[in-house]
């Protein structure tokens, strides 16, 4: 299948991270970074540049500039394989492929190199299972939406959580979540391929959403129906410059920010019932 280049001209680093969190929801399926630019590679079945120009313009990014190309398929899979690296996050949780050697941690968490995003090298995957860590999930019911790789709902699991259903509406990152939750011997996660359109009869005590501000904002209020009194909810995916308007949002729906993190440019809020 022919594969196109979009190289996007920007030296900032934030505004690469947040690239690369918006083009994985975009079928978007490797990233190269050079001095000038950041390159993303995507079928090019599934993207066209009238697409890309709305995704920079709906992500307040529009004043980046890109060319595209037509480049050969590659083997991603391969490819991402070579450059990934086991890692420990909040000094409790390793995170390794299965051809790495056992980190040794109190909890470590297997997962396949597919392209799901969210692998826990990312600052905003850290710093959500940095506030996992600090949450008492035992027996609780988990919602993870936009659950990628399924990381967070395998570690959710790992921290005693008695039920845990993990959403994400890309067919990959649903058989990857499959895939990644089997290899980790999980038996109370349920993955679902959905979108912010599904309809849950039940509530949660904790709602995982690392994804972007956009979704969050669009989300926000329903989550706060389906939240259990005193129930928590961690979002991520959010870039700092944008505090002021989810925080905005958070007091309109008469939530609080229980604990805010900041890393790398980014922020992980978590968010209570009052």
């Amino acid at each position: 299948m022919k594969y196109m280049m979009y190289d996007f001209f920007t030296k900032d680093e934030g505004e690469r991270e947040w690239l690369i969190a918006i083009l994985n929801e975009h079928h978007f399926e490797g990233f190269e970074e050079t001095s000038d630019s950041l390159k993303g590679y995507v079928k090019a079945a599934y993207i066209r540049p009238l697409l890309v120009k709305e995704v920079l313009f709906d992500n307040d990014l529009h004043h980046i500039t890109f060319e595209q190309s037509e480049v050969p398929e590659k083997n991603w899979n391969e490819e991402w394989e070579k450059n990934f690296e086991p890692i420990v996050v909040a000094g409790k949780v390793g995170i390794r492929a299965p051809f790495h050697a056992p980190l040794k941690t109190e909890y470590e968490i297997i997962i396949e190199p597919k392209m799901s995003f969210g692998t826990g090298h990312h600052a905003t995957t850290a710093s959500v299972i940095a506030m996992m860590m600090e949450t008492d999930f035992t027996e609780k019911k988990v919602l993870d939406f936009g659950s990628g790789t399924g990381v967070l709902a395998i570690l959710a699991e790992k921290l005693k959580a008695a039920k845990i259903i993990a959403v994400d509406y890309e067919e990959w990152a649903y058989r990857n979540c499959l895939e990644n939750t089997e290899s980790n011997s999980c038996v109370h996660i349920h993955c679902l391929k959905g979108d912010d359109t599904m309809v849950f009869e039940e509530k949660f005590d904790i709602i995982l959403a690392n994804i972007n501000r956009q979704v969050i904002l669009k989300n926000m209020e329903k989550w706060k129906t389906l939240m259990k009194e005193k129930g928590v909810l961690i979002i991520s995916g959010i870039l700092q410059s944008d505090e002021a308007i989810i925080m905005r949002e958070v007091k309109r729906l008469k939530l609080f920010a229980d604990k805010i993190l900041r890393n790398n440019g980014w922020l992980a809020i978590s968010i209570k019932q009052p």
